[in-house]
């Protein structure tokens, strides 16, 4: 066992994977011998495979999406680094249009294709590096959604992700990179689309992503003392979720909260309570509760930033509304 940062344990998976398999490699911006990546994620690996497997390319989202799904038609395994999840939108035709591919010609290619990206606000870095577009991104047909919340779950997540035959973008929240766990020395896998309960309770269910696990935790830690027991599931892949886990913890506590970190319309939490409502109404003592952000860009102030986010006392209210 090790005790590693997230962005270590994800380093971590790229080795193994391109250890194993000579078909795949990363493609990027600043993913080299300078940077090794925004936070660290990629570092030695161009020493170790050389720049035929990890490429620097030019500061082109377009250029590396596309050059990846071309790869990936053709046999590669690519990761295509985009740095921040914001800037998809430069790409957003290779992500709405040509991630298709495997359907548009009836399962005949692969398309082996992992995006990796950060996500998330709390680092004053504004409107156009702070996003987390979950809920957007889950309307895009034909593309898996990995948001891990700790760096055990990371690791785990992103082998199975570059191993999967179809598209998948891995999400990884600024706000985890610090966070350290325990990684054992043998290999292991976490298959995509089967969500963990972080906590067991009896009261209320939270279903929170990405850090938004570790802030519905620690507000669960603290409804403890006052007698409100709080089972915290965190789904890990949004698409494909995990239905049966949220609906069986639903059922259990008859009440449920839904947390993410992007704006109530067409968020992932607003996405999952309609799921909830739809195929879980019978389980319900009380009216699902959505914790979101405001409908407006990520502000740069520290102090708007902080209101914008949600944090403990959001979630602490809404659980007690329902209570």
């Amino acid at each position: 066992m090790k005790e590693l940062m997230l962005t270590q344990a994800e380093n971590q998976a790229f080795d193994e994977e391109m250890e194993r398999d000579p078909d795949v490699f990363i493609l990027g911006e600043d993913i080299g011998l300078y940077w090794g990546g925004p936070f660290g994620q990629f570092r030695g690996l161009i020493e170790k495979y050389g720049p035929k497997r990890v490429r620097e390319t030019p500061i082109s989202e377009k250029a590396i999406l596309g050059g990846a799904i071309g790869a990936a038609a053709a046999g590669m395994r690519p990761c295509a680094a985009m740095m921040f999840v914001d800037f998809l939108g430069c790409a957003f035709d290779e992500m709405i249009n040509q991630l298709q591919m495997r359907y548009m010609f009836g399962g005949k290619i692969k398309l082996p294709l992992t995006i990796v990206a950060n996500i998330g606000a709390g680092f004053s870095t504004a409107a156009q590096h702070s996003k987390s577009m979950l809920g957007l991104l889950m309307g895009v047909t034909g593309l898996k959604i990995v948001v891990p919340s700790n760096p055990y779950d990371a690791k785990g997540l992103l082998k199975s992700s570059i191993r999967d035959d179809n598209p998948v973008l891995f999400l990884s929240h600024k706000k985890l990179t610090p966070i350290t766990q325990q990684i054992p020395d043998e290999e292991y896998l976490i298959p995509l689309g089967k969500a963990d309960v972080k906590r067991e309770g009896n009261d209320v269910t939270v279903v929170a992503t990405a850090y938004m696990v570790q802030v519905a935790l620690s507000a669960a830690t603290k409804l403890q003392e006052e007698g409100i027991s709080v089972e915290v599931v965190d789904p890990r892949c949004l698409i494909p979720l995990d239905k049966e886990t949220i609906l069986g913890s639903v059922e259990k506590t008859g009440r449920i909260v839904t947390v993410s970190e992007d704006p109530k319309t067409c968020s992932a939490a607003a996405l999952i309570a309609a799921m909830v409502a739809e195929e879980g109404f019978d389980f319900l003592d009380a009216p699902i509760k959505v914790v979101s952000c405001p409908a407006t860009p990520v502000p740069f102030s520290p102090a708007l930033e902080s209101y914008y986010v949600p944090d403990e006392e959001n979630i602490i209210q809404a659980i007690k509304e329902i209570i």
